[in-house]
């Protein structure tokens, strides 16, 4: 089911509130997917999804080969038969105040602050698509 990312169901945010492990696929410069786990924050609002990370990680190096227009990008999490993928275009950023938000969104989620990491940037995700299965939990039956 497609979704707009600005917009999510109430389910859909819910699902990308739960702490559930996900992935990020980037593109290899040569073109070949990198796939990673890695923690991701959904914020509809700003129309975000972010990854913090260290500055010399494969994922980070990815996104950078790509250049300044950004690498189509998207992160997905799955628990049993819900599922929910987020895709744009990522960019890498250094800004402390964008690494600082995006520590506060994932402590907020994961329920651990981050160590501190003076190499930490955040990859952040502008949205442009959102899809998954994700359906509310369903009363039990009597």
């Amino acid at each position: 089911m497609a979704l707009d990312p600005r917009s999510p169901d109430p389910a859909y945010s819910a699902f990308w509130a739960e702490r559930h492990l996900c992935t990020l696929t980037t593109p290899r410069p040569d073109g070949t997917p990198h796939v990673v786990p890695v923690g991701v924050t959904y914020d509809p609002d700003a129309g975000l999804a972010r990854v913090i990370a260290r500055r010399s990680s494969r994922k980070v190096r990815n996104v950078l080969a790509a250049g300044p227009e950004g690498a189509r990008v998207a992160v997905c999490q799955v628990d049993r038969a819900r599922w929910a993928t987020l895709e744009g275009v990522a960019r890498v950023s250094d800004d402390r105040g964008a690494v600082a938000e995006a520590e506060r969104r994932y402590a907020q989620r994961y329920g651990r602050t981050p160590t501190p990491n003076p190499e930490r940037v955040v990859i952040e995700i502008a949205l442009t698509r959102a899809m998954g299965s994700v359906r509310p939990p369903q009363p039990a039956a009597d």
